[in-house]
């Protein structure tokens, strides 16, 4: 990043206006442990070329944990993207990840197909979203 402080700023200063920053795609192309030091980030997002696997690859697994560990441990939340199976979800289930995101719960919608889901809902958030904490808690 060319001008560090200057980014840093700004994302600080958004951050002081209540919007919650993410760090996408975590773990590919440019994204360094430094960012999370340094940027103030609230979430990050596991991206999904190490969801896909988890199933069969015992380096995706160890990835992705990790990813959750040191996330949590910063305080931050996490979001796993790609979710498609029953299989990935009992694991990212199992590790606390906080958010999940993928077809196993909806395809991408058109703009009018969302807005009608909206409606459906009702304003409902729990129509929605699935909350894991939630379902942790219940099951205790």
């Amino acid at each position: 990043m060319q001008n560090a402080k200057a980014t840093i700023a700004s994302l600080e200063a958004l951050k002081s206006i209540g919007i919650k920053l993410s760090i996408d795609d975590f773990g590919t192309g440019y994204s360094s442990l430094s960012y999370l030091r340094h940027f103030p980030v609230d979430v990050l997002k596991i991206d999904r070329s190490f969801v896909k696997d988890l199933s069969d690859s015992e380096d995706c697994r160890t990835i992705a944990g990790t990813i959750m560990v040191l996330a949590h441990g910063l305080g931050m939340s996490v979001v796993a993207e790609g979710v498609e199976t029953e299989d990935q979800l009992r694991f990212l289930d199992q590790r606390e990840c906080d958010m999940i995101q993928g077809y196993l719960f909806s395809r991408p919608l058109p703009a009018a197909d969302f807005e009608r889901l909206l409606e459906r809902a009702g304003g409902e958030r729990s129509a929605l979203v699935i909350d894991l904490e939630q379902a942790r808690r219940n099951r205790r």
